[in-house]
C-alpha cells in the first residue's frame, strides 16, 4: 500500500506541467483506502485539474477544511454542483470535517473572506463532523482540530474579523486553522492549509497527537509572507532541529521565506499537478 498526495490547486504551476493555478489550496490524498479532499481552492479549477489527472472527485470519501477562508472553501459550491450534475449517489456517505468556527462569517475590512455555502446545503451532501479535537478519519489519518499556540512568534496576529457567540464582530485569530497528519512506516506527513496557527505549532502538535517524531514531509502553506526576520529565524531553527526528510512550503509562503528555509531544511518545489507517493 502507498500514500499518494496530488496537488490540485496551488499558487504555482510546474514547468512543462500544464495545469491551472490560483492563490489557493486543494490536495487529493489516497491512503488507508480513503480518498480525502483537503480544501477546495477559490474556484472550480481543482475540478478541471482532477479531470486531467483522471481523479474522479465523485469517489472522495472525506472532505477536510483547513479553515474557513475563501481561498480554501469557495470551491465548495462548484464541488456540490459537480456532485449534482453527476447525480452522485447520496447513499455513499461523504464526511465533511472542519473546526466549529470554520463556517462563521469572516471579513477583512469590508471584504467578505469566509465560506459562502449555507450549512443546510452542506448537510444535504455531506455528513458533517464539527470538532476542535483531533479526529481520526482512518487508522493513520488524523484531523488535528484546534492547534495549541504555544510559540511566542506564531499565531498572534488577527486576520480580519469574525463573529463571536454573542453575534459581536471581533478580531479573528483564525482559531479554526487546522491540518492533517498521516502516520506512515517512515514517519509523519503533515498537510497544512495556511498555518495561521503557526507551522511550528502545527508540527509540534502533530507529533504530540500521533506519537511520532520523525517527519517525512510538511506540505502546504506556512503563513510566511513578508515574514519578519525574527519569525524566519525561529522557524528556520525549528526545522533545523527536526528529524525530517524534506519540506514542501507553498501557497502563502513567499520566495524570500523559501530561500531562508532552504538554509535549514531540504526544500522541495510544489505546484498544481504535483504527485507525491510514499510507502504507508
Amino acid at each position: 500500500m502507498t500514500i499518494k498526495i496530488t496537488v490540485l490547486v496551488d499558487n504555482n504551476t510546474l514547468i512543462d506541467s500544464y495545469f491551472c493555478g490560483e492563490p489557493g489550496v486543494c490536495y487529493h490524498i489516497e491512503a488507508d483506502n480513503k480518498k480525502v479532499l483537503f480544501d477546495t481552492g477559490y474556484s472550480d479549477i481543482f475540478i478541471n485539474n482532477a479531470h486531467i489527472l483522471n481523479i474522479d472527485l465523485a469517489n472522495i470519501t472525506d472532505l477536510v477544511l483547513s479553515h474557513g477562508h475563501n481561498d480554501h472553501t469557495w470551491g465548495l459550491s462548484h464541488l456540490i454542483q459537480h456532485f449534482d450534475r453527476r447525480n452522485t449517489e447520496r447513499s455513499k456517505v461523504k464526511h465533511l470535517i472542519y473546526h466549529p468556527d470554520a463556517l462563521l462569517p469572516k471579513k477583512f475590512h469590508s471584504k467578505v473572506i469566509g465560506a459562502n455555502i449555507p450549512k443546510d446545503v452542506l448537510t444535504a451532501y455531506f455528513s458533517c463532523v464539527e470538532t476542535s479535537e483531533p479526529y481520526y478519519i482512518s487508522e493513520n489519518i488524523v484531523f488535528l482540530g484546534q492547534i495549541p499556540r504555544n510559540n511566542s512568534f506564531e499565531g498572534k496576529e488577527p486576520i480580519g474579523t469574525t463573529i463571536d457567540n454573542n453575534s459581536n464582530e471581533v478580531d479573528d485569530y483564525v482559531l479554526d486553522d487546522s491540518a492533517l497528519a498521516i502516520k506512515t512506516s517512515e514517519g509523519l506527513i503533515i498537510i497544512t492549509g495556511c498555518s495561521h496557527s503557526g507551522i511550528c505549532n502545527i508540527t509540534e502538535y502533530a507529533k504530540q497527537v500521533t506519537g511520532l517524531n520523525k517527519i517525512v514531509t510538511v506540505i502546504g502553506g506556512f503563513h510566511l509572507q513578508q515574514a519578519s526576520k525574527e519569525v524566519l529565524e525561529h522557524t528556520g531553527n525549528y526545522f533545523n532541529q527536526q528529524e525530517l526528510t524534506h519540506i514542501h512550503p507553498c501557497h502563502c509562503t513567499d520566495l524570500n521565506a523559501k530561500i531562508y528555509l532552504a538554509k535549514h531544511a531540504p526544500v522541495q518545489e510544489v505546484g498544481a499537478g504535483l504527485q507525491l507517493i510514499y510507502p504507508s
